[in-house]
């Protein structure tokens, strides 16, 4: 497979991303740590089938700190014991805010996430899936392939 097209290619779209990465540096200023939403982001990046996405985000998560074992069971992280119950309640959040169609994010869910999180760790949890479902989408659209990325290049090439 290879990539359709380069949306810094393209003076409108190279705009927008910049300013999306730009938004999402909000986050960092959040008290959610960024190990937990570098796990949220691989997430929804396997859920939506993004190589690139997948890639970026478990060589950040990697960086951050995190064990090759909690990184290769994060597709399976309801099936595994490395997880806390805030960061299955992260995870959870992250699949059903996915898979919106399906059947939106439960009662239960939201219930979790409300007991482990405070106020603006949950609206941080919200933004970090909405911008990553958001990127996963234009990533799988253009076909951006995984496997290149290097940690720290979002930072380096924003501002």
């Amino acid at each position: 497979m290879e990539p359709r097209f380069n949306l810094f290619d393209s003076p409108t779209s190279a705009k927008v991303a910049k300013r999306f990465y730009n938004a999402s540096l909000a986050l960092e200023e959040s008290t959610l740590p960024k190990s937990l939403r570098e796990l949220v982001q691989l997430r929804v990046g396997q859920i939506n089938g993004c190589g690139f996405c997948v890639d970026a985000h478990a060589k950040e998560a990697a960086a951050e700190g995190e064990s090759a074992v909690r990184l290769s069971l994060v597709a399976a992280w309801r099936h595994s014991t490395v997880f806390t119950e805030a960061e299955r309640a992260a995870l959870a959040l992250a699949e059903e805010g996915t898979r919106l169609g399906e059947h939106g994010v439960s009662d239960e869910t939201w219930a979790e996430v409300r007991k482990h999180y405070d106020d603006d760790q949950v609206g941080a949890l919200v933004c970090v899936v909405a911008l990553i479902n958001a990127a996963t989408r234009m990533a799988v659209i253009v076909r951006n392939l995984g496997g290149s990325y290097e940690p720290g290049v979002f930072a380096r090439t924003a501002g």
